[in-house]
């Protein structure tokens, strides 16, 4: 396939570039990292997952001009009344790194027990030409949060998740698992069906 057809992931979180790369590993066209030779600027993220994602994947076709995929996504907790939310990346401030992020999430779930713990990770992914054709899907798994940190797989909030049905964390199941019944699993093989059934590609 040219390199006007290649989808460029539109993040520079090299663990979530990973994830993708492996989600859509399988799809016929060449999806690649940005290149060390390339740049883009990104806009603020807001606090609307989809829009967030949509922009992201923009400035990538916009400023390369090749098919930008993106993606927003965070950890919604029942107990904090859906927080962090849209501020997952950025929770507790800029200062902090994921496991900083995690200890202040279980600090704010101190003494909270049982199903009040119950959480969800969301995720909406987007693909964006550079012709402005835009094609979204949302996916999610739902959870809850652990009392202390499990497992050396993953990133993000991961060790801390347990989805449904698992005894694992996410930070604990294997990663052919994780990809299965994650929400950027979810979210971007359902973006692939609609790219074939939009725009007639993929």
């Amino acid at each position: 396939m040219s390199e006007t057809g290649a989808w460029v992931i539109a993040t520079g979180n090299a663990g979530k570039r990973r994830e993708i790369e492996a989600i859509l590993a399988h799809c016929d066209v060449d999806v690649r990292a940005i290149g060390p030779d390339e740049k883009v600027d990104f806009p603020d993220e807001g606090t609307d997952y989809r829009e967030n994602a949509i922009e992201k994947a923009r400035a990538v076709a916009a400023q390369l001009g090749v098919t930008g995929v993106g993606d927003d996504s965070g950890i919604e907790v029942d107990a904090l009344d859906g927080a962090p939310g849209p501020l997952s990346a950025r929770y507790g401030g800029e200062g902090l790194d994921d496991r900083g992020r995690v200890d202040k999430l279980l600090a704010a779930l101190e003494g909270v027990e049982g199903e009040a713990r119950a959480a969800k990770f969301v995720c909406h992914a987007a693909l964006v030409t550079p012709e402005g054709d835009i094609v979204t899907a949302y996916g999610e798994c739902r959870g809850v949060i652990l009392e202390a940190p499990r497992g050396q797989g993953g990133f993000g909030y991961d060790p801390v998740f347990q989805p449904e049905g698992f005894a694992l964390s996410m930070a604990e199941v294997d990663t052919a698992t994780k990809h299965q019944i994650s929400h950027r699993g979810r979210a971007f093989r359902e973006l692939e069906e609609r790219v074939r059934a939009e725009l007639g590609s993929a």
